[in-house]
């Protein structure tokens, strides 16, 4: 047997043989929260090389809402395999682009007439939706957020608030983008709104603004919400200005906050939508849906890609919203996040590691801090590491990285939701932050 066949062999079943292979074959800058190599994965299981178990409080960063390998959705992939794979919309249209888009458009909250653009990645949505804005508009600045998230593209990295680690060394970036405060970590809705204010009278003309963009609740910034008041105040600023409003729903959309989509919370109505994650199941696919005269603006050829809107990720996105609605998954992620939050309350009256909680639906966060209540990245680290070693994937975020999210599959069962939840209590026992595992 050659070296190379004993490499493969190797990376075949014994997970160190894939991560010492990684090291040499993949760039340091593709990070990995966990050290996990996964072999398979079924709802909210994921299994190993080596077939340990681990319940998934990741759900792939959000995305599968509907669990790993939903039936449904498997089914509806196969089906699109036997009959085709690519065939680039740009060049043939096929049933399955227009299906979903229909679909978006009466999902998407509000009353105008809507039009849906399918790509293939979150930060693909982005960069449609700011070229879409400016070309609806005539104008060409873009107003985002401080601890933003948007995407690893230069246009949205250039939105994305966090220097390190989305933006060190990238630059330069597109120009004429600005960030004004986000309402949290001190900052209120009245202040927020007033460092828009601050941007007008100080660096960008309100008539030069094409959009603003904002995320319902702050993903990688630490899952901090926008408070219904301030997506309100912020609509009526952009009235005000005729400005367009974008939301980036990529990590909220899709049930994940116990509604359909973060903003209706707020119950205002966005000019433009982006989604991606929970769209569809695990298969690459994104979204723009907006109102119908604004995604007319761009001329014919003005928008598109060679895999935008790919046949097999739209049947499995129509699978996807199908059992959204039939399993009730938006008001089961009111209750999942509730019974997550409620726990960790219980955790936090025993441990003074634990500072904030806070959630909308079921997106959870719960921030690690040291004795004097500062943030604790490194502590955040142990937790995810012992966690992992009992069997449980968390996520961190946060400007700080101090942060637990809690993003476990909209269709996890109740005895897997509670067994990762004991993980956690044990694993705060384990590391001696508190006396005794609260949920043993």
């Amino acid at each position: 047997m050659t070296r190379d066949e004993k490499e493969k062999t190797a990376m075949a079943h014994d997970s160190d043989a894939v991560l010492a292979v990684r090291a040499q074959a993949v760039p340091r800058g593709l990070g990995h929260v966990t050290s996990i190599v996964c072999d398979r994965a079924a709802n909210a299981e994921i299994w190993d090389l080596e077939g340990r178990r681990y319940v998934d409080f990741a759900a792939g960063i959000a995305v599968v809402n509907t669990g790993h390998n939903h039936p449904r959705v498997k089914a509806a992939v196969i089906a699109q395999l036997d009959r085709f794979t690519h065939v680039s919309v740009n060049v043939t249209l096929y049933p399955q682009y227009v299906a979903l888009a229909e679909r978006l458009n009466a999902l998407v909250p509000g009353s105008s007439p809507r039009k849906t653009l399918l790509v293939s990645t979150g930060a693909e949505a982005v960069e449609n939706a700011v070229k879409i804005a400016r070309v609806a508009t005539g104008r060409s600045a873009v107003i985002a957020f401080s601890a933003a998230f948007h995407g690893r593209t230069m246009m949205t990295m250039a939105l994305t608030g966090k220097v390190v680690p989305y933006k060190a060394g990238f630059g330069p970036f597109p120009a004429e983008v600005h960030h004004a405060r986000f309402p949290a970590r001190g900052v209120s809705t009245d202040q927020a709104i007033a460092s828009i204010r601050q941007l007008f009278r100080d660096d960008v003309d309100a008539a030069r603004v094409a959009a603003i963009i904002v995320e319902p609740v702050q993903g990688e910034g630490g899952f901090h919400i926008a408070p219904p008041e301030f997506l309100v105040a912020l609509r009526a600023l952009c009235d005000e200005h005729g400005i367009l409003l974008i939301l980036d729903e990529i990590q909220a959309g899709f049930g994940r906050t116990g509604r359909m989509f973060g903003h209706e919370h707020a119950g205002i109505e966005a000019d433009l939508v982006t989604m991606a994650k929970g769209i569809a199941g695990g298969y690459p696919l994104a979204a723009i849906t907006g109102r119908a005269e604004l995604m007319d603006a761009a001329a014919p050829g003005g928008l598109g890609g060679t895999y935008g809107g790919s046949p097999v990720g739209c049947a499995a996105a129509l699978a996807v919203l199908d059992v959204i609605a039939e399993e009730g998954l938006v008001e089961r992620a009111e209750a999942i996040g509730a019974r997550i939050a409620e726990r960790m309350a219980a955790l936090r009256a025993q441990s003074r590691s634990i500072g904030d909680i806070r959630r909308l639906g079921a997106m959870v966060a719960m921030e690690l801090v040291d004795a004097d209540g500062r943030a604790d990245a490194a502590l955040t680290k142990r937790l995810i590491a012992e966690a992992q070693a009992r069997g449980l994937v968390l996520l961190s975020c946060g400007t700080e990285a101090n942060v637990i999210r809690f993003l476990p599959p909209l269709t996890i069962p109740m005895d897997q939701l509670d067994e990762g939840i004991e993980i956690v209590a044990a694993s705060f026992e384990a590391m001696g932050l508190v006396d005794s595992a609260v949920f043993a």
